[in-house]
C-alpha cells in the first residue's frame, strides 16, 4: 500500500499533441482513462500530484509553448495545489526543480505514468531510480508509438512498450496497473 503522505503521482506529457500528425500511430486507447482513474484516485485520498508538461524548444514542434498541441489533454489540467513542472528535455529531472521539490515536500515514492513510454516516461523513471526514488510506473496507463525499424520496417508500439516496461521493471521501478495503483493509494490491499 502507498503512503499517501508521501507518495506522489506524476503525469508525464499528457499532451493534446499526440492525437495528431506527425506524431505516428499509439497503442493504448485507455491511456486517458486510466490516467485519470489515477488522477481521481489521488485527489481522493488527498495525495500529492505534480504534472510534468513538455515545452519543447525546437523550432516547429507540436510541443512548443504557444502551439495548440502543448496543451494538456482535457482532464489532465492541474487543479489548484498541484503544481506543473515545465521540462524541455525527456527527463522531468533535468533542467526542472522537480528534485528539490520533491525533497522538500518529504516525498519517498513516486509513481508514473504518460506519454511515451519509451521516451520521457521510461527516461524520467532511470533518472528518478538513479537519484535514489522508489519509482512505480503504471505501464496500463502510459502509451507510444510506431517506430522505424533500422533495417525499414516498423516496430509496433505494442511491442516498444512491453520491451521498455520489462527493461524498467527488471531495474529501474516496480511495475502495476492501474487498479493496483488506485487500491494501493486507497489502502486497500490489491485483489
Amino acid at each position: 500500500m502507498f503512503d499517501p503522505s508521501s507518495t506522489v503521482l506524476i503525469p508525464i506529457d499528457m499532451q493534446r499533441a499526440f492525437d495528431a500528425p506527425p506524431w505516428p500511430r499509439r497503442w493504448n486507447p485507455a491511456v486517458d482513462e486510466n490516467g485519470q482513474a489515477l488522477l481521481a484516485a489521488w485527489r481522493r485520498a488527498g495525495a500529492p500530484i505534480i504534472h510534468v508538461r513538455h515545452d519543447s524548444v525546437e523550432p516547429g514542434s507540436t510541443l512548443a509553448l504557444g502551439a495548440p498541441g502543448n496543451a494538456l489533454r482535457p482532464g489532465f489540467e492541474p487543479r489548484e495545489g498541484e503544481p506543473l513542472v515545465s521540462k524541455s528535455v525527456n527527463a522531468a529531472f533535468i533542467g526542472t526543480d522537480l528534485d528539490l521539490r520533491l525533497r522538500r515536500m518529504g516525498a519517498s515514492r513516486l509513481v508514473l505514468f504518460g506519454i511515451s513510454t519509451d521516451m520521457c516516461v521510461s527516461t524520467s523513471s532511470r533518472v528518478a531510480s538513479n537519484l535514489g526514488w522508489q519509482v512505480t510506473l503504471v505501464e496500463d496507463a502510459c502509451d507510444c508509438f510506431d517506430l522505424p525499424d533500422p533495417r525499414g520496417g516498423t516496430l509496433r508500439a505494442e511491442d516498444v512498450h512491453a520491451a521498455h516496461v520489462a527493461t524498467l521493471g527488471a531495474e529501474f521501478c516496480q511495475v502495476m496497473r492501474t487498479a493496483e495503483a488506485v487500491q494501493a493509494i486507497a489502502g486497500r490491499a490489491a485483489a
